[in-house]
């Protein structure tokens, strides 16, 4: 904001006065908003890295489940046994918002009309990695979940990391810099009014006393 394009008026200062009011409570408003968003943004990141090595984890658990079922039944029987397996995913994605921004919660659910096959000539090993699969599944959901609100919210952090700095280095300043030119320009008038006023004054007092 250049000061030179203000001219020093009492209605300029008051309007100034206001819209510099008006930023410094932006200024608060968004340093809040920017403060909750890290902590937000930094409890994602811890859960999403807990959430990244425990679908490792289900990962790892369920092949290892099916290659014990695969070691005890054979390949082809564990095979055929998984097509008969007749389980529906439903990914159900809902939304969450903080400080105004819209993250997803997603919830997943299985529904299954279990058993799927007689129990006879079957090792346990099958029903451990369906389950340990289902259980991998729900976890990358959640993963998903976590990923996509940390770029969103990282994403929110630099625009307002960025209004923040433009309110605080440019905008805010420049508005108290014009401020106070107007202020220092308006009392420089009234003191030049006040000279002038006595001078007038005075002349017109000793024009009554010649």
């Amino acid at each position: 904001m250049a000061i030179q394009n203000y001219a020093p008026t009492k209605t300029n200062l008051l309007r100034l006065r206001s819209d510099l009011k008006f930023a410094q409570l932006g200024y608060e408003l968004l340093d809040q908003k920017r403060n909750i968003l890290i902590i937000e943004l930094l409890n994602l990141v811890d859960q999403t890295t807990d959430f990244q090595n425990r679908v490792e984890d289900a990962l790892r658990q369920a092949y290892e489940t099916l290659e014990k079922a695969v070691l005890r039944m054979g390949k082809l029987k564990v095979k055929n046994l998984a097509s008969a397996v007749n389980i529906k995913s439903e990914i159900k994605i809902a939304s969450r918002r903080v400080m105004g921004v819209s993250i997803p919660v997603v919830e997943t659910d299985f529904q299954e009309n279990s058993p799927y096959f007689s129990l006879m000539g079957t090792s346990f090993w099958i029903d451990s990695s369906l389950d340990a699969f289902k259980s991998a599944l729900k976890l990358l959901g959640r993963l998903a979940e976590l990923k996509v609100s940390v770029l969103r919210l990282a994403s929110e952090v630099r625009k307002t990391i960025r209004k923040v700095n433009a309110l605080e280095k440019i905008a805010i300043p420049d508005l108290k810099d014009t401020v106070s030119y107007i202020e220092n320009r308006l009392e420089e008038n009234e003191r030049d009014t006040f000279v002038l006023m006595k001078m007038v004054k005075e002349r017109l007092e000793k024009k009554k006393s010649g």
